[in-house]
C-alpha cells in the first residue's frame, strides 16, 4: 500500500501521542521524537530516550506503532538512536510552561552550563508558588529523570526536571 502522508504529517499525528509519565507534554514537546521516515511502505520513527534504561520508552514505542497503523501505515518501525545523547535543551519552551502548569519545575537551565550542577545552592521557583525558598529533597524524584525539591514557603514537594 503505498504512502499517503508526507513528514509533516506524520510529525502532526504523533504530535497527539503524550509522554507516559507527564501527560501534559507530547513526544514533540519532550524533543525525544527525533526523524520520521518514509521509504517504500514503511514508515520509520526515530527517537531518542531521555536516559537509557527509561520504562516509559517501551510504552511510547507500541503508542507510536498503534497511532500510525489506525491511520493506516501497515509497516512501522520504530529506531532507538543514543547519538546524540537527549539533553533537557530540547524540551521546547512551550512544554516548560506545561510542566510548571502541572507542577513539576522545569529545567532552569541549559545542561551544557557547567557551573550549574543539581545538588549545588540555586534559585529554583516552586512551580506551586513561585517561591525561590526551596530545597532539593533527594536526586531522584518520581522517575529518575527527576529531583524532588520542596517549597520552603508553601511546603508543598514538588518534582523538577534534571538537566541531563
Amino acid at each position: 500500500m503505498p504512502i499517503l502522508f508526507n513528514k509533516e504529517q506524520v510529525f502532526k499525528i504523533l504530535s497527539e501521542i503524550p509522554d507516559p509519565e507527564i501527560p501534559v507534554i507530547n513526544i514533540i514537546d519532550l524533543g525525544i521524537l527525533r526523524d520520521v521516515k518514509l521509504v517504500d511502505d514503511v514508515c520509520v520513527v526515530v527517537i531518542t530516550p531521555t536516559y537509557t534504561g527509561c520504562p516509559a520508552m517501551r510504552v511510547i514505542e507500541d503508542d507510536i506503532k498503534i497511532k500510525l497503523k489506525e491511520i493506516g501505515f501497515e509497516n512501522v518501525k520504530v529506531e532507538l538512536v543514543y547519538t546524540p545523547a537527549w539533553t533537557t535543551d530540547w524540551i521546547s519552551i512551550e512544554a516548560k510552561e506545561k510542566l510548571r502548569a502541572y507542577g513539576i519545575a522545569p529545567p532552569d537551565h541549559s545542561s551544557i552550563d557547567k557551573k550549574v550542577l543539581l545538588g549545588k545552592a540555586r534559585e529554583l521557583k516552586c512551580p506551586q508558588c513561585g517561591s525561590k525558598n526551596t530545597e532539593m529533597i533527594s536526586q531522584f524524584g518520581s522517575t529518575a529523570c527527576k529531583a524532588l525539591f520542596r517549597c520552603l514557603d508553601c511546603k508543598e514537594p514538588f518534582d523538577y526536571f534534571k538537566c541531563l
